[in-house]
């Protein structure tokens, strides 16, 4: 039960992630190693969500859970998508750590996944073939009648890192849209795009990249370098990404 409750709650999450709060951070070690994070903050969806429901809903048990944890990916898995799993899935998974804070009273729902990358190789692997966890895992077999939060499709959302191509060396870190692959995610999407912006819900996106050392080149002139050079920033929105898929493009040597 309980790894089928922490990946029910992470579907929910992502699901709803063209309108929350989302953040990549990477942070680059001198060895050539790096952490990447997705995290997803639903907090302000969250706060909408409760002030439409009853009282009679937000009276019962599952509205007053407080959860603040971390487990390994695979683990919070049930047994049934485990099974389903290529070895190189599998592989891909039990490498990255999943992390659920919760308090539905309070409004507060924040999930994360995050990996740590022994090298470029390493990382741009994992950056490739993340999504295609849950692309070709068919997930909505685990998430379909299992959510309280209905008008979502889990697989509309869950595989959007899949229109990004990338290219990471021990010097470089290129990442270029999709143009194709995007506008098929939108078209997948756009049910829950336009709940989101019913709801009058931002839906910000930030890139925060940590080096070890300076940074010689950003292509993105949105990009924002520190004084020390040695971090790069992006913040934009979902509907700037829609407009220009490019804002997103980002080719950093260093």
């Amino acid at each position: 039960m309980r790894k089928a409750y922490f990946f029910i709650l992470f579907l929910t999450v992502v699901c709803l992630t063209s309108c929350v709060d989302v953040e990549e951070h990477y942070d680059f070690k001198a060895d050539g190693s790096c952490k990447v994070a997705y995290t997803f903050d639903m907090g302000k969806a969250m706060s909408v969500l409760m002030n439409l429901m009853p009282d009679s809903i937000k009276a019962t048990p599952q509205f007053s859970m407080v959860k603040d944890t971390t487990l390994n990916f695979y683990s919070a898995m049930p047994d049934s998508t485990q099974q389903k799993m290529t070895l190189e899935q599998t592989n891909l998974a039990k490498s990255s750590n999943l992390s659920v804070r919760m308090n539905l009273p309070k409004s507060e729902m924040k999930v994360s996944i995050s990996h740590q990358a022994k090298d470029a190789a390493d990382l741009q692997y994992y950056l490739r073939n993340i999504s295609k966890i849950e692309s070709e895992s068919n997930l909505n077999s685990v998430s379909k009648n299992k959510s309280d939060v209905k008008g979502f499709d889990a697989q509309q959302l869950i595989s959007g890192q899949d229109y990004y191509a990338y290219e990471v060396t021990p010097h470089k870190f290129y990442r270029v849209i999709d143009k194709a692959k995007f506008n098929a995610f939108l078209k997948k999407a756009q049910s829950t795009l336009a709940m989101a912006k019913a709801m009058l819900i931002d839906m910000p996106y930030k890139v925060v990249l940590n080096f070890a050392k300076p940074v010689k080149k950003v292509n993105n002139p949105r990009a924002l370098v520190s004084a020390d050079r040695k971090r790069v920033t992006l913040q934009t929105n979902m509907d700037e990404i829609i407009k220009d898929p490019s804002v997103m493009n980002l080719k950093i040597d260093f």
